[in-house]
């Protein structure tokens, strides 16, 4: 059984045989597997009343562990969520009750995000859910596929500069450059 980018393969391999087209079979897969998952995460999401951000962001605090609070910065860091979009985005969770925002005591130029009873209950309501979710969206694949597929994206990110920030901050304290193009880890 084919896929659509086996169509856009052909239809390259017809027009121009000289063409070593390969990449756009991996590239091409990929972007259309982001967009797909990224479309069912947010109807997951919709269906309790949540966009896939705020349960980005609700989820990162609530990993992080007690008292489940990180910088605005250290959040952008850990969430998918841009430094552009942040602020809006931290008002709207400080709005529903989800989040409370106070300035850092120790230094009055930050300002630390924190999760609230509220949102920690509802990412613990949720997180179980979303992870059946997501077993269910990827259940084409058996187990040794997904943790193989894992590996060779791990390994492609990685190539791309993606790395973790403590990796980042490693490379820095060594005196190398990170191989990071800006792409943060995603909260779940």
């Amino acid at each position: 059984m084919g896929d659509s980018v086996d169509r856009v393969l052909e239809q390259w391999r017809a027009e121009r045989p000289d063409l070593d087209a390969s990449p756009m079979a991996v590239v091409g897969r990929i972007q259309r597997a982001s967009r797909i998952l990224d479309r069912r995460l947010r109807e997951h999401f919709a269906r309790h009343d949540l966009q896939l951000w705020e349960f980005d962001i609700l989820a990162t605090l609530r990993r992080t562990g007690h008292p489940y609070r990180l910088t605005a910065g250290g959040l952008v860091e850990s969430s998918m969520v841009t430094s552009g979009a942040i602020t809006n985005r931290i008002d709207r969770l400080v709005a529903r009750g989800l989040v409370t925002r106070e300035t850092d005591p120790g230094n009055r130029r930050s300002v630390l995000i924190s999760l609230t009873d509220e949102g920690r209950r509802l990412v613990d309501e949720l997180v179980d859910d979303h992870v059946v979710n997501e077993s269910r969206l990827l259940s084409a694949l058996t187990a040794g596929e997904r943790k193989s597929l894992a590996a060779l994206l791990r390994k492609l990110l990685t190539g791309l500069g993606d790395v973790a920030p403590e990796d980042a901050a490693a490379h820095a304290s060594a005196g190398r450059q990170p191989p990071r193009e800006g792409l943060p880890a995603r909260g779940e």
